[in-house]
């Protein structure tokens, strides 16, 4: 859609939330349990382990080879209720710099409680880490290969005090 009207935009959106968008005492359970986790790729495993585990607190639980890549490393983190961020590295392999792509990662957003919350943004300050903070309850940077994440203090089914489950 390369139109760019604001209101022809908007119409859109209503087109589409008129056409898909059930009420919830008349949408269907979802076919799936949850995020199991999902997969970004590292340029550099140590440095990784060190941003995730020990700027975010997301505890490292596994560090396997990627049984698709001999010598690559599958590594995940705990971020809370059951759901894991994993990692690749491609030793060897020259993947490049990160860049948003149509149908790539626009960014990843993980909630964490508010008290949590103002800790972590202090901590991405005392690390050094670029970010910006949004309407009170987001903050966005990016990660040691350049992903950008969002923590937000909202809980897991909400966004920005509206219920989006």
């Amino acid at each position: 859609m390369a139109v760019t009207d604001p209101a022809t935009r908007e119409a859109e959106r209503t087109r589409i939330r008129d056409a898909y968008l059930k009420p919830l005492d008349e949408r269907p359970q979802s076919t799936a349990r949850g995020l199991h986790h999902t997969a970004l790729i590292s340029s550099d495993v140590e440095r990784t382990v060190r941003f995730y585990q020990d700027v975010l607190g997301f505890p490292l639980t596994e560090l396997i080879e990627n049984r698709d890549y001999p010598g690559s490393s599958h590594f995940f983190f705990d971020i809370g209720n059951g759901n894991l961020v994993a990692f690749f590295d491609f030793p060897g392999l020259d993947v490049g710099p990160y860049a948003e792509v149509l149908g790539g990662l626009h960014h990843m957003a993980i909630s964490v409680a508010p008290d949590r919350w103002q800790q972590l943004v202090e901590r991405l300050t005392e690390a050094g880490v670029p970010h910006e903070v949004h309407s009170e309850v987001s903050v966005y940077f990016r990660d040691p290969d350049g992903a950008r994440i969002e923590l937000i203090s909202d809980p897991l089914g909400e966004m920005y005090g509206q219920h989006v489950l």
